[in-house]
């Protein structure tokens, strides 16, 4: 006689999802009063009325935190990793000029693991409190069989909005315009194939010091979410382009904003790389060019403005701590980004 079988016999416990779901609960009740339903409808709703503006528009972005979740996994750097997504995606929304409102998450996992999945989701939504914006909700999936037990697949979508005319999309980018460097704390999101490699290959690396501190806890700081310090200028008429420094380095990215009759022409000499992507480049004798592409090198985001404005622009995002300084100009060009000069290694 064949053997009864149970969906929970075979690795999906439809109670054991719920009870964990219940434990999330108090972290996605945002109490914001454009949420007008409750964690276990279909489907959050919200309002849709944006007071202030003329012609909203909505500005969404899905994303992930790349193979960085391994290490968070195996470090235990859990809500580290919320931040991360977060964060990561929030900065991308607020390249286009606009503001998180909402974010909802998205959970894969072999077997539901009852504690870090509830941390995950903690973790993501103290995240959203510091971008402000709220958690609404998400989907806990259990797939064994797919995703290998003791690993998750993780992702994020963010909603923003702004007001059309205040938009940023680089098409007011002119000659004469100055690109700045907002720093980053290390890595952020992106080049950890290639360095999990390098750990791998020779785990003493990972306990390296660098200034005071171990080289594994400067790759797992969670990347820097800029919003805070960039909100009370989205929608200034001197900022003419954003972009965030992820995968693709500076190049890459900043050509995602430069169009047009108009390059970017960037000084290498001027970047201020942290130890941290120097030991990399020394750790597995990195070519300059993968480096470039693979890291931001330090360059967290860059700032696209009118000459007359850099000064103010630039003291007002400095004023919430972060480095700024200039690693180029816009010159008359056909949308791409010229490197001059050498990054100094030394």
């Amino acid at each position: 006689m064949t053997e009864r079988l149970s969906y929970a016999a075979t690795g999906v416990d439809i109670d054991a999802t719920d009870a964990v779901k219940r434990r999330m609960a108090d972290a996605v009740n945002s109490g914001d009063p454009r949420v007008l339903n409750q964690l276990g409808a279909f489907a959050p709703l919200v309002q849709g009325t944006f007071p202030g503006m003329n012609e909203p528009l909505l500005v969404i972005k899905t994303d992930e935190p790349g193979s960085k979740q391994k290490l968070a996994v195996e470090l235990d750097r859990i809500e580290d990793l919320s931040h991360d997504l977060v964060n990561h995606t929030v900065n991308d929304v607020v390249m286009m000029g606009a503001h998180p409102m909402y974010v909802t998450d998205c959970i894969v996992c072999g077997t539901l693991d009852k504690d870090l999945v509830p941390r995950l989701v903690v973790g993501m939504a103290d995240a959203c409190k510091k971008q402000d914006c709220v958690l609404i909700g998400g989907e806990t999936s259990v797939q064994p069989g797919v995703v290998t037990d003791g690993l998750f697949v993780l992702s994020a979508t963010v909603v923003g909005v702004v007001d059309r005319a205040k938009a940023i999309d680089g098409s007011k980018i002119a000659a004469g315009d100055v690109v700045l460097s907002v720093a980053s704390n290390g890595l952020h999101t992106n080049g950890y194939t290639l360095v999990r490699t390098q750990l791998e290959r020779r785990p003493a690396f990972g306990e390296m010091d660098l200034e005071g501190e171990r080289l594994l806890d400067v790759i797992m700081r969670p990347h820097t979410g800029y919003y805070p310090a960039l909100r009370e200028i989205l929608g200034d008429e001197s900022l003419h382009g954003l972009a965030h420094i992820t995968g693709g380095g500076i190049v890459d990215n900043l050509e995602r904003v430069v169009t047009g009759a108009v390059d970017a022409v960037v000084d290498l000499s001027s970047l201020r790389v942290p130890p941290v992507f120097k030991a990399i480049r020394e750790e597995g004798n990195v070519e300059d060019d993968d480096m470039l592409r693979t890291f931001n090198l330090g360059v967290g985001l860059t700032m696209v403005c009118a000459p007359d404005a850099v000064d103010r622009l630039a003291a007002h995002v400095a004023a919430s701590g972060l480095e700024v300084w200039q690693i180029g100009t816009i010159t008359e060009g056909s949308g791409n980004v010229q490197l001059q000069g050498a990054v100094d290694w030394s």
